[in-house]
């Protein structure tokens, strides 16, 4: 039953982090398309929000990263044995 839990943990996390890689991207674009299709701008915005939306997904991705790696020191400094926990 645990591996079912751990499995499904996994698969949320995934599925959160896709939909934190494309959403900022897909909000430059949407407010790009907007300011064509409204404010009569260029398709030149398009360059601006694609590179502004790619920004964004970067900035997830290294806020995961740092996430994941500080679990990861947390998980070790927790697996040593101390004179409490004796594993």
């Amino acid at each position: 039953m645990k591996n079912w839990a751990d499995i499904i943990k996994n698969i949320t996390m995934l599925t959160q982090l896709g939909l934190s890689f494309i959403t900022p991207l897909l909000v430059c674009l949407g407010v790009c398309w907007w300011l064509y299709s409204h404010m009569g701008l260029g398709g030149w915005v398009f360059i601006l929000g694609f590179f502004f939306g790619m920004g964004g997904s970067g900035m997830v991705a290294y806020k995961f990263y740092l996430s994941i790696t500080n679990r990861q020191k947390k998980e070790k400094k927790k697996s040593r044995v101390s004179f409490n926990r004796h594993s």
